[in-house]
């Protein structure tokens, strides 16, 4: 069994209250959710306007898988969702 973990730390300029950020932030989860059927949630940063922490997790029983997966979501967000910037990412498969 394998588990991943994919934590990304995003900047979302341009955003002027925790409304506006929930409202860029939900079609970003509800739409990685659909599109790679893994979990993923806000896990830091709640309180700021501009920055957001998400954390996606995947289970598979490929360890390979799992990381082809994880690396699959990052290109997607990179590339899928201009209005926010990657700051930062971090991986981790157990």
């Amino acid at each position: 069994m394998s588990t991943g973990i994919l934590t990304l730390h995003l900047l979302l300029p341009g955003c002027a209250s925790l409304k506006e950020k929930r409202s860029r932030l939900k079609p970003l989860l509800a739409r990685l959710h659909r599109e790679f059927n893994i979990s993923v949630a806000e896990v830091d940063h709640q309180d700021h306007w501009q920055d957001a922490v998400i954390a996606c997790a995947l289970i598979s029983n490929d360890h390979a898988f799992t990381q082809r997966a994880l690396s699959q979501v990052l290109h997607f967000v990179e590339t899928s969702w201009p209005d926010m910037t990657l700051i930062d990412q971090q991986v981790e498969i157990i």
